[in-house]
């Protein structure tokens, strides 16, 4: 970064620090009667020297040449022990800086203080210097502490200190608002007046740091200082507004410059008209361009570039085109993405044929947007105008392998295949090679036709030349092969992919799976998944399911929870399908306890199965007296309309059975709210006794009876059982 230095009223004074600033690093030349030392005595030698010949220019030179810091700080302090020896504001420098450059702080902090306070002739310039040689080198803290000092001996600070120091704060890599705060309380403390450029750097600051507010606090204050905004200002609001999300503000900052008649620079509109188009404020950035023209600034490329991509996006084709013909005029060139952007938007407006006339206007000898053209004609289905189009290309030499691939393309996915090798023929005849690109469309066409023998000699030529299929040709080969039971050639096809680490269709993948399973190879499914996880092919729950499915038929349990723990390890997720196999697989290897928490896990996440599942389940948990262990997810299923009679009937038996009457007399009372009745068992468990059958039967048929009073009943009968 460039460190403005200030102007001062003696610049050759200045010069003369900064000189004796930077020159500390450099090699210094010879000195009569000093030589280099290198034996281990240096120091002594140093000091030796230094009796006989100690003068400020000697030291220095000493100071310059000895390498150890501690030994420098020595001799500096010797010197100053000397009492025919005054040191000056020179030799005070060159201690101060080879202590700060070293990160020494602390002891530089002393030398400062030393300085200020001995009133050396040039102490203040030297300072100064300090301040800009330190911030120079990055020395951020090494430069405050010099700034402190200056104000803590009553040297009043020019405004160029503070400024180069809040623009090293600022605009350096690791921005610190409170540092930069601190410097400028310093500048207040000094009474130093700020310039715009101070205040213009705590508003970076300030939105640097997301204190939005506080920074449009300042700007309002800034008149308020004696300063006027200006347009790195306004840059610096417009910025940092829109940034954060505040585009209204921005806008309203915008019509504030323009009041106050404020002529930004070339940078304000360089910044401001992207920002603007990006946020949809098309109205500001019209206005700002048109400003900048006004200005006699000649606008850049990307920021016709811009707009028009803007005017492109909404269809606002006028405006492109006039902004294009301005291009031209100016002797700008057309970037292939800004005519692509003025092809995209002819055509969504259906202007196919004034697109064609566009390219001939400017005459383009690139295929890219000639290709860009041909594949909206072939989206919109406008496959005449994109045979035309291909033949004036081939005429004048502009077609390219991909201009022959989408027309290729567009057959093949429309099952035209023979039409897709005419042209191929031509293509070949055109001494065009042909790439994957080619080769996929191929593939697909043969798979809607059918044709997987001749798909798959196609993939054998891809695989000698070490290409791969695109994604939808790889997905739409593997799920046809799936489909018409040729596992192999599909296991073949996604092997080869996944060495390349290509991606696959969910749907075509759950194909491959399914096919594998069916064909009653699981473990290779199950291999063919682990490898799909590394290729980062997302998988749909049904795949799992089929696993886990096929896992369940061969009874093999501890494979199947193996199976469960590493799709819980990546992150894949189970639909009621999968915990219904898992449970049903469960239940007939007697695994009570892990039946109990799939159960449990499943109506936990509102999964519920169908009624003749559901009561299967019911059934087995209840048999094995576990109904207690599930009773969070009996509430949860018997708040709704999912339970039916024999279920409730189910469940208020085994609730009793295990001994949880006051479940038991909840579902009673849910069920009898629902007008339904138990059937005879249930009714004999729950009265207990034929004395009070009657007598019961009367009130349980009664649905109108009130809850408590039906809790009652159900009390009473259990009391007599």
């Amino acid at each position: 970064m460039a460190i403005k230095l200030p102007s001062l009223a003696h610049p050759s004074r200045f010069l003369r620090w900064v000189y004796l600033s930077s020159s500390c690093i450099a090699d210094i030349s010879e000195i009569p009667g000093i030589a280099k030392l290198k034996d281990s005595s240096e120091f002594d030698q140093n000091l030796n020297l230094l009796r006989t010949k100690l003068a400020p220019d000697n030291l220095i030179r000493v100071l310059d040449r000895t390498n150890d810091l501690n030994s420098a700080v020595r001799i500096f302090k010797w010197a100053s022990r000397q009492k025919s020896f005054h040191h000056t504001s020179n030799t005070y420098v060159r201690i101060i800086l080879k202590l700060g450059m070293a990160g020494n702080v602390l002891e530089m902090r002393n030398f400062c203080e030393n300085l200020v306070k001995d009133r050396c002739p040039g102490a203040e310039e030297a300072l100064v210097a300090l301040v800009h040689t330190f911030v120079g080198h990055c020395r951020i803290e090494e430069a405050i502490t010099v700034l402190v000092n200056m104000n803590l001996g009553g040297y009043k600070p020019p405004i160029e200190v503070f400024n180069v120091l809040l623009g090293a704060l600022v605009e350096g890599e690791n921005r610190d608002f409170q540092q930069a705060l601190f410097v400028y309380k310093e500048m207040v403390k000094a009474c130093v007046l700020p310039t715009v450029d101070t205040l213009n750097y705590l508003l970076q600051t300030l939105f640097g740091t997301n204190r939005i507010d506080l920074a449009l606090d300042q700007f309002r204050r800034m008149n308020n200082k004696g300063c006027n905004p200006n347009s790195q200002t306004f840059g610096i609001l417009v910025k940092g507004l829109v940034g954060n999300g505040r585009v209204d503000e921005a806008a309203t900052v915008l019509e504030q410059m323009l009041k106050l008649k404020s002529k930004p620079d070339l940078s304000f509109y360089t910044c401001a008209i992207p920002l603007f188009c990006r946020e949809n404020k098309i109205e500001e950035a019209v206005k700002l361009f048109k400003m900048m023209k006004d200005s006699n600034f000649v606008p850049e490329s990307f920021i016709y570039e811009v707009l028009v991509q803007w005017f492109c996006n909404n269809l606002q084709l006028d405006s492109a085109v006039g902004l294009i013909n301005e291009m031209i005029e100016s002797g700008m060139s057309l970037k292939h993405n800004v005519i692509v952007n003025m092809i995209n938007c002819f055509c969504e407006l259906g202007k196919i044929n004034e697109a064609i006339a566009f390219l001939e206007d400017i005459r383009l000898h690139e295929p890219a947007p000639f290709n860009a053209l041909l594949e909206v004609c072939c989206n919109a289905g406008e496959i005449l105008a994109a045979n035309v189009l291909l033949e004036t290309m081939s005429e004048r030499n502009i077609a390219d392998c991909q201009s022959w691939n989408i027309l290729i393309r567009w057959f093949c996915e429309n099952e035209e295949i023979k039409k897709a090798y005419i042209l191929l023929a031509r293509m070949i005849r055109a001494f065009l090679i042909l790439d994957h690109a080619t080769y996929s469309a191929l593939v697909i066409g043969n798979c809607r036709l059918g044709k997987y023998e001749e798909a798959m000699e196609l993939f054998h030529q891809i695989c000698a030349r070490c290409w791969v299929l695109d994604f939808s040709s790889y997905s739409e080969l593997v799920g046809g092969l799936c489909d018409v039971k040729h596992s192999q050639d599909s296991i073949e096809v996604f092997h080869y992919m996944s060495m390349k680490r290509c991606s696959l269709h969910s749907l075509s993948f759950y194909k491959l799976i399914k096919c594998v399973c069916e064909s009653g190879h699981v473990n290779k499914a199950i291999k063919l998944w682990q490898l799909a996880y590394f290729c980062g092919i997302s998988c749909c729950i049904a795949t799992h399911t089929t696993i886990l499915r096929e896992l369940s038929k061969s009874r093999r349990a501890d494979d199947l929870l193996v199976f469960l723990s590493q799709m819980l390890t990546v992150g894949s997720s189970l639909d009621v399908e999968a915990y219904c196999v898992l449970i049903d697989s469960m239940s007939k290897q007697n695994k009570v306890r892990e039946c109990v928490l799939f159960f449990n896990m499943m109506i936990n996440k509102g999964l519920i199965p169908d009624l003749g599942r559901l009561f299967d389940q019911l059934s087995f948990i209840a048999n094995h007296s576990q109904l207690s262990m599930i009773s969070s997810a009996i509430d949860r299923i018997s708040n709704g309309d999912i339970l039916n009679s024999a279920m409730y009937g189910l469940l208020i038996t085994g609730l009793l059975k295990e001994g949880r009457e006051h479940d038991a007399r909840q579902l009673l009372d849910s069920m009898l709210e629902k007008g339904w009745v138990p059937d005879a068992t249930t009714h004999n468990l729950l009265i207990g006794s034929d004395v009070r059958e009657g007598r019961s039967q009367a009130m349980l048929l009664d649905n109108s009876a009130s809850v408590d009073f039906v809790s009652n009943i159900l009390a009473e009968g259990l009391g007599d059982t």
